[in-house]
């Protein structure tokens, strides 16, 4: 076996990929994971566990798995990563971007073998919790970083309540395309965490019908509000009102809950407009649904400015996305639907004040893109109207709530919010804000703050593995 050729990742055939919602790639065979994972060079730097938000050892279960113990694998893996199931099928694989083979060759397939581990180990196992705790912890939303910090709370012992406004957990996991994402997964995932003292309450909204003053009135001696960013930028153009008009998150949330509420599985003309993973999930996603439809992508820059992944790029490409560049929404035409969208086109003007690039109109560029669905995918912002003032948020740059004194709290005495800009980085800010809570209660009660206890009740806490020199990404 060459060391420097990554062993191959069946994917979904091409011509079949726009036809249905099968997960594209392909789980590796037992003895095609042991192959990968005999590639990990086993660094004394593991920069692979540095590139990670949550800091999951790679080192470790990479080795693992090329010894064939995919038990310890998969027990390594869940010991840090509570939602292992739908990450290693769905993560922005941070540490193979960091992977030293990726100099040297094609990094090792981390990612796949996190899947693999899973999948040929004993991976049904239980999180116990620590001696328990009496005070009482709320998190208000379900998504990833208010779960990963109700999973935390709850393995050091706290009695936690996660308060969610949907009726289903797992916030903007939901609107990952199944193509990505099995749709029993996280269940899968929330299944090991029966032995916690977690209680989950869906359909309840934070200023209708609790506040995180009134959490705290109740009794909680903290409250973690983790709502994300979840409410649509609009484009503020005409027509965005006109039926044929969607919003992504709320198209890819019910492309997943209700599809037959969508417009159907018949030839469309959709356009798509943003340029960042979201934008490509939901022309994929069109695809698919329109049978083969014709989908286009209109960004206001070009190809180099896109904020998408090269995998959701590439993606797109190969199911016949097709990218229009320097293209402005100026106005979606039609009278009854959709029938068109006006654009400006634009170039590139001089630098600004920073050294960035600005863009300008084109004088006299308008044209007119024929379509009957247009999807607006151009950023989310969080839904703050059920907060009082008086919590002072600070705002992130991807529009999520934090706190802004240190550890996440917010100018409330024992409220704390945080958030981050993807699954997993969310995850690492709701772990963070777990440990800050810990630490808070601990001071607050007059005993030492600890690490997080393991999960499976072992003697000694999960720690870094030798050689670990400090994450460097940033949330």
């Amino acid at each position: 076996m060459d060391r420097y050729e990554r062993v191959p990742i069946e994917e979904e055939r091409r011509d079949e990929r726009v036809r249905k919602f099968a997960l594209i790639d392909h789980p590796y065979t037992l003895e095609e994971a042991v192959l990968e994972g005999q590639r990990c060079l086993q660094c004394a730097m593991p920069y692979c566990i540095q590139g990670c938000p949550i800091t999951q050892d790679a080192r470790g279960y990479n080795i693992l798995i090329g010894e064939r113990d995919f038990d310890g694998a998969a027990r390594l893996t869940l010991r840090d990563n509570p939602l292992a199931t739908v990450l290693c099928k769905t993560c922005y694989h941070f540490c193979e971007d960091d992977c030293i083979m990726a100099g040297r060759g094609v990094p090792i397939a981390i990612r796949h073998l996190k899947r693999a581990a899973l999948e040929f180990g004993k991976s049904d196992l239980l999180y116990v919790p620590s001696k328990r705790k009496e005070e009482r912890i709320a998190v208000v939303g379900a998504g990833p970083a208010g779960l990963m910090a109700a999973w935390d709370l709850g393995v050091r012992g706290h009695p936690v309540t996660v308060y969610e406004t949907e009726p289903f957990l797992g916030g903007q996991i939901n609107t990952i395309p199944r193509y990505h994402l099995d749709e029993d997964d996280l269940d899968t995932d929330l299944a090991r965490w029966k032995n916690l003292d977690i209680t989950f309450v869906a359909g309840k909204k934070a200023g209708v019908d609790y506040t995180p003053q009134s959490l705290l009135a109740e009794g909680y001696e903290a409250v973690l509000v983790a709502v994300g960013a979840s409410k649509a930028r609009t484009l503020g153009i005409p027509g965005e009102e006109l039926p044929g008009v969607y919003h992504a998150l709320p198209f890819l949330l019910a492309m997943n809950k209700t599809p037959e509420g969508l417009y159907g599985r018949k030839e469309r003309r959709v356009v798509v407009i943003g340029a960042g993973d979201v934008a490509l999930d939901a022309a994929r996603s069109a695809r698919r649904l329109s049978d083969g439809g014709d989908v286009q992508l209109v960004y206001r820059r070009g190809p180099e400015d896109m904020k998408a992944t090269q995998e959701e790029k590439s993606g797109g490409e190969i199911e016949g996305i097709q990218y229009v560049f320097y293209r402005s929404p100026k106005a979606i035409l039609g009278s009854e639907r959709v029938e068109g969208l006006r654009v400006e086109r634009t170039e590139h003007g001089p630098p600004d004040a920073h050294g960035r690039r600005t863009l300008r109109v084109v004088p006299d560029s308008e044209e007119t893109i024929p379509c009957d669905t247009v999807i607006v995918a151009v950023g989310e912002v969080a839904d703050v109207s059920g907060f009082d003032a008086d919590l002072g948020f600070k705002f992130a740059s991807m529009g999520w709530p934090e706190g802004s004194r240190e550890g996440w709290m917010t100018d409330v005495e024992g409220v704390f919010a945080t958030g981050g800009r993807s699954v997993v980085h969310a995850m690492a800010a709701g772990e963070r804000a777990a440990a800050a809570i810990d630490a808070y209660l601990a001071k607050k009660h007059g005993r030492a703050p600890e690490p997080r206890p393991d999960p499976f009740g072992g003697a000694k806490p999960p720690a870094l593995p030798d050689g670990y020199g400090g994450a460097t990404w940033t949330p």
